[in-house]
């Protein structure tokens, strides 16, 4: 499976997304489960699915999917495949 992909799942599952709510485009302001709560679900998500610990500043700072991308993509994550 792609990370594009794997990313839209993790997501789907972390903020429980109906289907069709996802976008790669998404922010947190969008988003009602993407509270504090949801900052450390998605923290775990990210150590479960790619194998990334992010500090509680990098999970505090994703504002968007593209945050999450562009940190993942920092720590050599492709997701242009």
């Amino acid at each position: 499976m792609e990370n594009r992909e794997k990313l839209k799942k993790m997501l789907e599952e972390v903020f429980l997304l109906q289907p069709g709510e996802f976008r790669f485009d998404l922010r947190r302001d969008e988003v009602e489960t993407w509270d504090s709560f949801g900052v450390v679900s998605l923290a775990v998500g990210i150590q479960e699915i790619f194998g990334y610990h992010c500090t509680p500043a990098e999970a505090a700072g994703i504002k968007s999917v593209g945050d999450l991308i562009r940190l993942l993509t920092a720590k050599g994550f492709d997701f242009e495949h």
